[in-house]
C-alpha cells in the first residue's frame, strides 16, 4: 500500500477513536451527572477554585495605596 494512502487511513482511523472516546465521555459523565441528581447530590462535584497565595499574584496585596506605583498612560 502507498505510504500516503496508509497515513491517510490512519489519521481517519485515530479521529474517528478520538471521536468515539470522546462521545463515551459524554455519556458517562450525562449518566454520573443524573445519577447525583436522582440522589440529590447535583453541587457536590462541582469544582472549586482554590484561592491564589499573595506571593504568587500581588493584586492581593493590602489596602494600602502608598506601596503602588501609578500607571504611566501616553495621552
Amino acid at each position: 500500500m502507498h505510504p500516503e494512502i496508509l497515513r491517510e487511513l490512519s489519521s481517519q482511523r485515530g479521529a474517528e477513536m478520538r471521536d468515539r472516546a470522546h462521545r463515551i465521555l459524554l455519556a458517562r459523565t450525562a449518566s454520573k451527572l443524573m445519577r447525583a441528581r436522582r440522589r440529590g447530590l447535583s453541587e457536590a462535584d462541582e469544582f472549586a477554585v482554590p484561592a491564589i497565595p499573595d506571593f504568587a499574584d500581588s493584586s492581593f496585596l493590602g489596602t494600602s495605596t502608598d506601596d503602588r506605583v501609578p500607571a504611566r498612560h501616553a495621552a
